[in-house]
């Protein structure tokens, strides 16, 4: 089978979405969420890759304030993680899917979690690429967000802009990554072209003040894995400052018969290591959906 990675755009929850589809279109369905600050172009070697999309049908859609997913102004949107979700769940239902697998990665976590916390029954399998679900993935990175959500003070938010620029972005492509200089800067400089778009930078930092209700959701979370035991793959670069090992070590205490696998890179282990991010999720969706 030949295909191409095609890309789309649809309303839906009042919103523009777009997104990028590769596969046929009566596979099993894996939906991919992205995360700060790239969009579904991070996926793009997923899509590509012939042994998964000979077999599954892969959609990765650009979250609200990401990628090239249109917002209109009289929406009035309020940037948060719920309405993430909600905006994700409105999509799901205009492309009509009924079971799919998620794959998350950064805010795609807390974004796909909220959604099989709501529909349990649409899910066939997780993989969770440095996805976080409890407090002991939280690494280093977010001691500089404790404050902002302490206190959401004009001093303590603009104190953390600069993980709105490009030397924030280069880092974490390139911590925990032992050749930094095989990542192509081209995802770099996209997604600093687009998070710097005017107002971007202030949706950016309601997000940040935002995800400390992600935490507060983790026992929700957890509670949902223990209840339904989805086939759970954790795949995780083990060098990353943001979520470390930990957190995927973490969904065997939910998931009894949770796969870990760690990977010797970064936060962006697809950059470099894509190859055998594939081979894990080809094995794993193969021998828990079938195809």
């Amino acid at each position: 089978m030949t295909t191409t990675t095609t890309t789309h755009t649809i309303q839906a929850d009042g919103i523009n979405i777009f997104y990028r589809q590769a596969g046929p279109l009566d596979g099993p369905v894996l939906l991919l969420l992205h995360g700060f600050p790239t969009s579904s172009f991070q996926y793009r070697s997923l899509l590509a890759h012939p042994d998964l999309f000979n077999k599954y049908r892969l959609i990765a859609p650009d979250l609200p304030g990401f990628g090239l997913t249109d917002v209109p102004a009289e929406r009035n949107y309020s940037y948060t993680f719920d309405n993430l979700a909600k905006t994700i769940e409105g999509f799901v239902d205009t492309l009509d899917l009924k079971k799919f697998a998620l794959y998350v990665f950064d805010y795609g976590a807390p974004t796909g979690f909220r959604l099989a916390v709501s529909r349990p029954e649409f899910i066939t399998a997780i993989i969770s690429q440095n996805g976080a679900t409890s407090e002991s993935a939280l690494g280093p990175f977010w001691d500089e967000l404790y404050p902002f959500w302490q206190d959401p003070s004009a001093k303590n938010r603009d104190a953390i802009r600069y993980l709105t620029t490009f030397e924030a972005t280069k880092s974490q492509y390139h911590a925990g990554e032992a050749h930094p200089e095989l990542i192509s800067p081209e995802p770099l400089l996209l997604d600093t072209t687009l998070m710097t778009r005017p107002g971007n930078a202030e949706i950016q930092l309601d997000l940040f003040y935002d995800y400390r209700k992600n935490v507060e959701l983790y026992p929700t979370i957890q509670a949902y894995l223990t209840e339904h035991q989805p086939p759970l793959l954790a795949v995780w670069g083990k060098k990353d400052p943001i979520f470390i090992p930990a957190g995927a070590e973490a969904f065997k205490e939910w998931v009894k018969d949770a796969e870990v696998e760690l990977i010797d890179g970064g936060h962006f282990v697809l950059e470099n290591h894509s190859e055998e991010v594939v081979k894990l999720v080809s094995s794993f969706l193969d021998r828990k959906l079938g195809a």
